[in-house]
């Protein structure tokens, strides 16, 4: 805990402190641990020099991950560049299309300083490059995303740590690049193996199709591009979304189900029973197994730390240590987070340990009854079936409690039938599912993988069903209204005292742990504009309005749910009360809220529409850099105040000016916040 909080005081800074303060913050926290070590008056004293030691010591990790994780950023640029690269993965699809990973070798004129390590482009539809090929492309690349509004998740810094410098769309068809040279080892060998992983997805598709083999190739490989999208919209309503993601559920599933098979394998041969230890060996294999998988998925971060969390839990069993216990998540948290410092700020890692720590904390408290020896198996079938629907029941219910606040405050939207749908899976995935994807993706190179493949695919099919039944129900979705900064952290660090703490005192976290819930929702703001100045939606009672329904959609609903308020994707709330053509929009007299926009950038507006703008609205937002003088409006944005502060919000005060909150006064200036414009710098 005090190792998280000091990575997470960290990203919470809005400046960059200097790489001494690292080093000696290093230097101080082993100080401090070897002082611990040889002087304690009194145990008070040497858990607070402990835990000050842990803490100074995620502070300064966190200093040193970034500094090893600086790359060249590309910068805002709207010009077409010419691409060339290899493709070192297929990344998840996004609104516009299918999306790849390329390591470049040049962009356009750039230098080679100046060239990212990693870039994502979205492509237009076409031949879709499978990894390792080497390609050409027109493109434009730019930084990648920053917050859709002020204090959102900054997307950017995600990018920042994954070495992604650009991200962007391509303007044609990918072309065939023969390279002078060879790409360096590692990268051949990373392009080597998720050559193999698509290869693999391409055959499970095949085998089963789009349907069902979508989502099978997604908790196998990892690549989710071939999962439709209605089948993705009923996961998330249904709460299941989580599925999708490799993560501890997959891993547990096939370390578990490795384990089991091994320590019943030899436990039937007696003659090798009687000599090793069959549980060690079998988690030996379980661990393989997991570092197998890891591999298999393209090792995104949820898949890594939940195989360190496996390895932990399996190792414990070679050093004759109990495997599910808070010591052991204790562990493989500080392991992720020595290795991964910003996990901390993920909603992923935030979700998944507190999930483990609630369970953990619900096993250790679980009742476990004294059973006659010579009870008949019929009744002891019924009293194992009783039992273990039970715990299923209440593990759901434990884990969707304790991962609600993070949900509600990253998502802003509860699922109503999440738990009822997770008890639901849970066997068909742990029984079936998982079980046939692992032996159909060991058998598949033999040509004997379709069977498993099936049986995992008639799991799948019923998961989508429960799914979809989840999903249309009444009241499937509630939005929900982020709380306030403050919120998350106070319930995080509450339910981690209602999972550490022992006795009656435990219940004390429970205020702390409903901070989200509890906590009054700030003010909701009555305009908002993306960090282009090219989408704008205003606030008319619980709906947001959107000028340009069909451009920065994401943008636009992220922060619309954040906001507690319902998107309105139709062009039919918008014409009711503002005059909009192609360029521009201007409010007529129904309209609340006076606002006007205009997005059009090289072509002029139509005669008399810029006047008629700055003359019917308080509010004017400009996408070009127009000089604000020349309009009459009281408030006037250009695309000058994009460029140095990012998307916004914009509050109505009770006197009638205008509060304007800016997203780049919120991240600060770090290093994931910084580009090669000056304008970005504050």
């Amino acid at each position: 805990m005090a190792f998280g909080c000091g990575a997470g005081a960290y990203f919470a800074l809005l400046r960059e402190p200097q790489t001494w303060v690292g080093v000696v913050g290093a230097a101080a926290a082993a100080a401090l641990l070897l002082a611990a070590s040889r002087w304690s008056p009194s145990r008070a004293i040497t858990v607070a020099v402990i835990l000050l030691a842990c803490a100074l010591g995620g502070f300064s990790m966190a200093k040193l991950r970034t500094e090893g994780a600086k790359a060249p950023v590309a910068g805002a640029e709207a010009r077409p560049q010419r691409l060339e690269g290899w493709v070192l993965d297929i990344a998840s699809p996004g609104q516009g299309g299918p999306r790849l990973l390329i390591a470049p070798s040049r962009i356009g004129e750039w230098a080679p300083a100046a060239t990212p390590i990693r870039v994502r482009v979205t492509l237009r539809g076409g031949y879709l490059p499978a990894p390792g090929e080497p390609i050409s492309l027109l493109a434009v690349i730019n930084t990648p995303p920053q917050p859709a509004s002020p204090g959102s998740y900054d997307f950017a810094r995600d990018a920042f740590f994954q070495s992604v410098g650009g991200v962007g769309f391509a303007l044609g068809p990918v072309q065939t690049w023969y390279p002078r040279e060879e790409p360096p080892w590692r990268l051949r060998v990373t392009m080597r193996i998720n050559a193999l992983r698509w290869a693999l997805t391409r055959r499970i598709v095949d085998t089963l199709g789009v349907k069902s083999g979508g989502l099978a190739a997604a908790m196998t490989t990892g690549h989710d591009a071939f999962i439709p999208k209605d089948q993705v919209n009923d996961l998330r309503a249904a709460g299941l979304a989580h599925i999708i993601s490799i993560s501890g559920l997959h891993m547990a599933i096939v370390g578990g189900f490795v384990f089991a098979i091994a320590r019943f394998g030899i436990a039937a041969w007696p003659w090798l029973a009687l000599r090793i230890s069959g549980k060690k060996l079998a988690a030996a294999l379980a661990l393989g197994a997991v570092l197998a998988y890891l591999v298999l998925s393209g090792a995104p971060p949820p898949a890594e730390r939940s195989a360190v969390t496996a390895a932990v839990a399996f190792g414990a069993i070679l050093v004759d240590r109990q495997a599910i216990s808070l010591h052991a998540l204790a562990l493989a948290a500080l392991v992720v987070l020595f290795l991964q410092p910003e996990a901390v700020t993920q909603p992923g890692f935030q979700m998944s340990f507190a999930a483990t720590a609630a369970l953990v904390a619900l096993a250790e408290v679980w009742p476990h009854p004294v059973r006659e020896i010579n009870t008949p198996w019929p009744i002891r079938v019924v009293q194992g079936m009783w039992t273990w629907t039970l715990a299923g029941a209440a593990a759901s219910f434990v884990a969707g409690t304790a991962t609600g606040p993070f949900a509600m405050q990253h998502f802003k939207r509860i699922s109503t039938w999440g738990l009822v749908s997770n008890m639901v899976t849970e066997p068909i995935s742990g029984f079936l599912m998982m079980p046939g994807l692992a032996i159909g993706a060991v058998l598949a190179p033999l040509g004997l993988g379709e069977w498993p493949l099936k049986v995992a695919g008639f799991a799948i099919d019923l998961m989508n069903v429960v799914a979809h039944i989840a999903a249309t129900a009444p009241y499937a979705q509630l939005n929900v209204a982020s709380g306030p900064g403050w919120a998350l952290p106070a319930a995080f660090l509450g339910l981690l005292w209602l999972c550490l703490w022992k006795g009656r005192l435990r219940w004390l976290g429970l205020p702390l742990a409903l901070a989200v819930n509890l906590a009054p929702k700030p003010a909701v703001p009555d305009v908002w504009a993306d960090g282009a100045g090219a989408a704008v939606a205003v606030r008319s009672g619980s709906d947001a309005i959107l000028f340009r329904p069909d451009v920065k959609l994401f943008g636009a609903e992220l922060w619309a749910r954040r906001r507690g308020l319902n998107p309105q994707t139709t062009e039919a709330p918008r014409d009711a009360a503002y005059d909009c053509d192609h360029w521009s929009c201007t409010p007529l007299a129904t309209a609340r809220l006076k606002v006007a926009s205009a997005w059009n950038v090289k072509r002029p507006l139509k005669e008399g529409r810029f006047a008629q703008m700055c003359g019917s609205s308080e509010v004017v937002i400009l996408r070009s850099d127009f000089p604000p003088e020349s309009c009459a409006a009281p408030l006037v944005l250009t695309g000058a105040d994009f460029a140095r502060g990012g998307s916004a919000e914009l509050y109505r005060q009770p006197s009638g000016q205008w509060r304007v909150v800016w997203a780049q006064g919120l991240r600060g200036r770090r290093p994931w916040t910084w580009g090669p414009d000056p304008r970005l710098v504050p």
